[in-house]
């Protein structure tokens, strides 16, 4: 009787030991006495126990993130990097079979292929052109992890961080750039406005009557405000000839010496001393 249940409960038991499970987003890499086997596709499969052995091997996308490197910019700016690593395994038995720990290798190849790139670029390109540095490490870190089976999906980077003086010296020299804009729209404004100022001049002196509704115009806003000052209008065209006249009779200068200094050098009884 004992041995009839050994006998139904060792095939039982060895049965249950040898199933194993993969998941759709798993792949198994198989050794059968130290001999690599044919990749294992999802669903059951059966193992010998004490003969096979599996790794399984994860295909979804994995988020590395690189840790702050202590970098120096070409332009001898000392800068703290960070970025993340997205990468995927699209072989899995060269994950296996080509490195230990593909994820460890691709975290170390990230880390020293950021410090390289960046290292070759400037601090204005580290902060303005981060898409074509993001390129560039992906190119390269890609490069390095293609022989494990590993496809690195996209290389981002996180933070920069750079010295307090850094940061005022960039606040200043972009105040600096800010005001020098400001003076140059400023200008250009008033160049316009001096250009529209003599179009209407040319305008307004063709036409005398123009001006003089312009003029009414004028004392009509100043008093739409309710203040004391009192306007009396007194055209141009009105006091030009008395202007004229005074200058016409306006006392000439004798032997080049102006009328006043002329009058000082007489004496109280009007001759010359």
């Amino acid at each position: 009787m004992i041995i009839a249940i050994a006998v139904i409960l060792v095939p039982l038991v060895l049965t249950v030991i040898s199933v194993r499970v993969l998941k759709e987003y798993e792949r198994g890499v198989a050794f059968r006495l130290g001999r690599l086997r044919e990749p294992l596709g999802p669903g059951v499969r059966l193992l010998l126990p004490g003969v096979d052995k599996l790794v399984r091997v994860d295909l979804r996308v994995v988020t590395l993130t690189i840790p702050p490197q202590e970098v120096i910019t070409r332009d001898n700016v000392p800068a703290r990097v960070n970025a993340v690593v997205l990468f995927r395994v699209v072989d899995p038995v060269r994950s296996v079979m080509s490195v230990e720990n593909h994820a460890v290798a691709t975290s170390q190849i990230a880390q020293t292929t950021l410090r390289s790139v960046v290292g070759r670029a400037d601090l204005d390109t580290l902060l303005a052109h981060r898409a074509d540095l993001n390129e560039d490490l992906a190119k390269s870190i890609d490069t390095m992890t293609e022989p494990w089976g590993v496809k690195v999906e996209v290389v981002e980077i996180k933070d920069v961080e750079i010295p307090e003086v850094m940061q005022r010296a960039m606040a200043r020299e972009a105040e600096a750039e800010r005001d020098r804009r400001a003076k140059v729209i400023n200008a250009r404004g008033e160049l316009q406005a001096s250009a529209q100022l003599r179009d209407a001049a040319k305008t307004l002196s063709e036409s005398p009557a123009s001006l003089q509704l312009r003029y009414l115009q004028t004392l009509l806003e100043l008093g739409a405000d309710h203040n004391s000052t009192v306007v009396f209008p007194l055209p141009i065209d009105i006091i030009g000839p008395f202007l004229d006249a005074v200058r016409g009779h306006a006392p000439h200068s004798v032997n080049g010496i102006p009328p006043m200094t002329n009058a000082k050098e007489r004496t109280h009884d009007g001759h010359r001393p």
